[in-house]
C-alpha cells in the first residue's frame, strides 16, 4: 500500500509539472502565440505532429488495455494460455503503420524546413548581421551603416534576413514569437529569415547554454510600422551631440575615455564591449535591467553580480561625483 501511495503521489506531481512546463509569464516567449509567418508555419507543424502522435498514442493504449482485459488471469484459471507466434499479418501491420506515420510527419517537416531556409530577394529585405558575444548581442545594419546592441528594430510586414555570426562560444539566436532558433557558431555564418506581422516588442533569448550568464543573455525586438522604423533609422544616423566643455557631461566624457574606451571602442582586443554611441536611447541596461540612473550605477559597480560571467570589469573605484558625471555623459548619448 505504501508503494502504491508513493507511486500515485509521484504520478500526480509529474502531471502537474507537465502542465506547468507550458506556462510562461511573458507571452512574447511563447511559440503558441505566433506573430510572424515563419512562426505560424512552425506552429502548424507542432499541431500536426501532436495530432499524429495523439492518434498513435490512442491506438497503442487501446490495444494495451484490450490485451490486459481480454487476456487477464481469471479466477480458477491455472493453466498457461495458448501461445501464438509468427503472425505474418500482424508483423506487416505493426511495421507498415509506424513507417506511414513517420512519412506523414516527415513530408511537411522537410518541405517547410527547405521553404523557410530560402533567402528572400535582397531588394525587398532588411539585412541584419547578428553577432553573439558572452553575454550580449550585437546588431549591424549593413544597408544603413548602423550598429547597435541588445535591441534590434525591424519594420512590420517586411522580410528580415538575419546573418548570424559567433564571436566566442556556441550560442543560439531565438525570437519565440517570430520563429525558430538558429545555432550561433564561431567561424560560420547561419541565416534566418523572419518577419513580424504586428507592431510590438518581442523578447529574444539565447537558447544554447553558453556559460554562467546564459539565462540573462536577452535582447528585445522592436517591430515598428514602416514610418516609425524610418524615423528610428534617421535618428540613429544622426551624430551624437558634443558636450559643453564646462559641463558635468564633459567631465564624464573624460572619465569614460579613461576607463571605458578600451573595451567599448575596440581598442582592447581581448574584450569587446557594445557600441555606446546611442546608449541613452536603449530601454534596458545590459539587456535585462530597466534603463534608469540607479540601475546604471548597479551595473557599473558590479556587473558580475547582475550578469554572472560577464567580461566587463567592476568600476567601483570612482567617487560619487565622478560616477554621477559618467552617468550624465552616458545619458547624453542619444
Amino acid at each position: 500500500m505504501e508503494r502504491l501511495r508513493v507511486w500515485r503521489i509521484g504520478l500526480l506531481v509529474s502531471l502537474v509539472m507537465l502542465l506547468l512546463a507550458g506556462c510562461s509569464g511573458d507571452p512574447s516567449l511563447s511559440v503558441l502565440d505566433p506573430k510572424g509567418s515563419a512562426a505560424k508555419i512552425q506552429l502548424n507543424l507542432i499541431y500536426w505532429s501532436l495530432g499524429l502522435m495523439t492518434v498513435v498514442f490512442v491506438i497503442v493504449i487501446t490495444i494495451y488495455v484490450y490485451v490486459l482485459v481480454r487476456y487477464r488471469k481469471r479466477k480458477g484459471q491455472n493453466r498457461m494460455p495458448e501461445q501464438v507466434h509468427g503472425s505474418t499479418k500482424l508483423e506487416i501491420i505493426w511495421t507498415v503503420i509506424p513507417i506511414a506515420a513517420l512519412i506523414a510527419l516527415a513530408i511537411p517537416t522537410v518541405q517547410y524546413t527547405f521553404d523557410l531556409a530560402k533567402e528572400p530577394p535582397a531588394k525587398d529585405t532588411v539585412i541584419i548581421d547578428v553577432t553573439g558575444h558572452q553575454y550580449w548581442w550585437e546588431f549591424k545594419y549593413p544597408q544603413y551603416g548602423i550598429t547597435t546592441a541588445q535591441e534590434v528594430h525591424i519594420p512590420v510586414g517586411k522580410k528580415i534576413l538575419f546573418r548570424i555570426h559567433g564571436k566566442d562560444v556556441l550560442h543560439a539566436f531565438w525570437i519565440p514569437s517570430l520563429g525558430g532558433k538558429v545555432d550561433v557558431v564561431p567561424g560560420r555564418v547561419n541565416t534566418l529569415t523572419l518577419d513580424a506581422q504586428e507592431a510590438k516588442v518581442y523578447q529574444g533569448k539565447c537558447a544554447e547554454l553558453c556559460g554562467a550568464g546564459h539565462a540573462l543573455m536577452d535582447f528585445k525586438v522592436f517591430a515598428q510600422k514602416q514610418a516609425d522604423f524610418d524615423k528610428w533609422l534617421a535618428a540613429m544616423k544622426q551624430p551624437v551631440a558634443s558636450v559643453s566643455a564646462s559641463s558635468s557631461e564633459a567631465n564624464g566624457e573624460k572619465i569614460f575615455k579613461q576607463n571605458c574606451m578600451g573595451c567599448h571602442a575596440g581598442i582592447n582586443p581581448n574584450i569587446q564591449g557594445p557600441n555606446l554611441n546611442k546608449f541613452a536611447t536603449r530601454s534596458t541596461i545590459a539587456g535585462i535591467l530597466p534603463h534608469n540612473d540607479e540601475n546604471i550605477k548597479i551595473w557599473l559597480k558590479n556587473p558580475q553580480a547582475v550578469k554572472p560571467g560577464t567580461l566587463m570589469p567592476k568600476i567601483d573605484y570612482l567617487n560619487k561625483d565622478e560616477l554621477n558625471d559618467l552617468i550624465k555623459y552616458l545619458d547624453s548619448r542619444k
